[in-house]
């Protein structure tokens, strides 16, 4: 091979969306209102513009993305598959491993890919004002950036754990324009009794999604965005797949192992579910491919959790959907890959993963950096701790390949960069970054607050 780093043209960049959901060995189970009817577009209104709410309950197998959007994506789009030779040498391994390197964006990571036509669509619609939550930061940065570019006032509401361990995230919402705040927060009910009750709470995604329901819900101008789990979030996210399928095409290859970081599913399903697709369709090179999904042990929600309908946010302002659970109000530890710390897990992931057609691992926290600063060290790119979580599986299947001599391809998905996760790699360096695995009891506790309906 001439060149480590597969690119494409930014004519070829895809022009329609992949939807799993054409896909699926069964029809997806409906979102439910507390009383177990079904939930209705209407239902949704008050939160969404329509093309949000039609993407998100379409069955089509292709949705064109809007050319508006796709102007955007050239100033980052198509990013680079590359192939990871160092890494290769250095772990000795027969297997081809490559990544789609997803921190090209000016965020610096895979999250602008939905953030931009959400803006978009919301703008479409004449909203002014959007809310959403945040992680570690970088789904709150990518709708700050898509916020700017469409004229959007945004508020977000971010983590309190990330709000203080990441600051520079942060700051790159307010350099966009964003209001930035940390949730838990005085500003919604739900957010004043979460603190009443718990006041040194680290906070949770399930939480933050709280607060920005409630107030897009409250006011006429403003709409709810979320960065990952619903189906048009993971569709929008497909375009990294379909790229890194393009690019497997020009240098004749197939991944046998597709790996990505999982928490919400977006990053997981935004590059495996194109591949899976050709599993569906009965393609003979995905016959035998492997989608794994990669969570921290500390929020195991695929792992550990249970297949139910449940809520997708602390207070209960979603619909209830049925999904892999930890149970809405668990509040996971403090670990930095503040991305991956969601109660629950995508709708179309959870129903794949039940079905047993793809697959789930947990990893503690101290993995997941020791194999983020061996590829740094190889292939000098920083990884963001969420990212690390991949990394750590594809240097573990890579040394399986090792040992058993097989040469597979193995395609994992660097969905970002750690530039402004270096408080992480610092406490790493120091020893003081602890492994967490969430006690079995407490787990079950908050499971045994699952919603009855119905």
């Amino acid at each position: 091979m001439e060149s480590t780093r597969i690119l494409l043209e930014a004519h070829e960049i895809p022009t329609h969306w992949y939807n799993m959901a054409a896909d699926l060995p069964a029809p997806p189970s409906p979102p439910l209102l507390p009383d177990g009817s079904p939930a209705r577009p209407e239902h949704l209104a008050a939160i969404f513009p329509p093309a949000i709410i039609e993407q998100e309950m379409s069955s089509e197998r292709w949705i064109e993305i809007p050319h508006e959007v796709r102007e955007i994506f050239r100033l980052w789009r198509p990013s680079p598959l590359v192939r990871a030779v160092r890494l290769e040498e250095a772990l000795g391994t027969p297997a081809k491993i490559f990544f789609k390197y997803e921190g090209v964006s000016p965020a610096g990571s895979h999250k602008p890919n939905s953030a931009v036509p959400q803006a978009f669509y919301n703008h479409q619609a004449g909203v002014r004002r959007l809310t959403t939550e945040t992680g570690a930061g970088q789904w709150g940065s990518s709708l700050a950036l898509a916020g700017q570019m469409f004229g959007l006032e945004v508020r977000i509401y971010m983590v309190k754990v990330s709000y203080e361990q990441k600051p520079y995230r942060r700051l790159m919402m307010q350099t966009w324009g964003a209001e930035v705040f940390s949730s838990p927060s005085s500003l919604t009910e739900s957010g004043r009794k979460i603190l009443a009750e718990t006041p040194d709470t680290f906070g949770s995604l399930g939480i933050a999604i709280s607060e920005a329901v409630e107030e897009a819900a409250a006011r006429a101008d403003t709409n709810y965005t979320l960065g990952s789990v619903l189906n048009h979030v993971v569709m929008h996210q497909s375009i990294i797949g379909l790229e890194a399928k393009k690019q497997f095409d020009k240098i004749g290859l197939y991944p046998d192992i597709v790996i990505a970081p999982c928490g919400g599913g977006s990053s997981f399903g935004g590059i495996a579910f194109p591949f899976l697709g050709d599993k569906a369709a009965g393609d003979k090179r995905a016959e035998k491919l492997r989608a794994i999904a990669v969570e921290p042990s500390s929020c195991p929600s695929l792992t550990k959790g249970r297949y139910t309908y449940d809520f997708g946010d602390a207070s209960g302002f979603t619909p209830l959907m049925k999904m892999y659970t930890l149970g809405h109000d668990f509040v996971p530890a403090g670990i930095h890959a503040g991305g991956l710390r969601y109660h629950g897990a995508s709708q179309f992931v959870s129903q794949l993963f039940d079905a047993g057609l793809i697959e789930a691992v947990a990893i503690p926290q101290l993995a997941t950096f020791d194999a983020g600063v061996r590829f740094a060290r190889c292939e000098g790119i920083i990884p963001a701790p969420e990212a690390c979580h991949a990394i750590r599986v594809a240097i573990d299947e890579a040394l399986k390949c090792k040992a058993s001599g097989e040469e597979k391809v193995i395609l994992f998905n660097l969905t970002g960069h750690g530039h402004f996760d270096m408080s992480s790699f610092e406490r790493y360096f120091s020893g003081k970054l602890e492994d967490y695995e969430y006690p079995a009891e407490e787990v079950e506790k908050s499971l045994a607050k699952l919603p009855k309906f119905g």
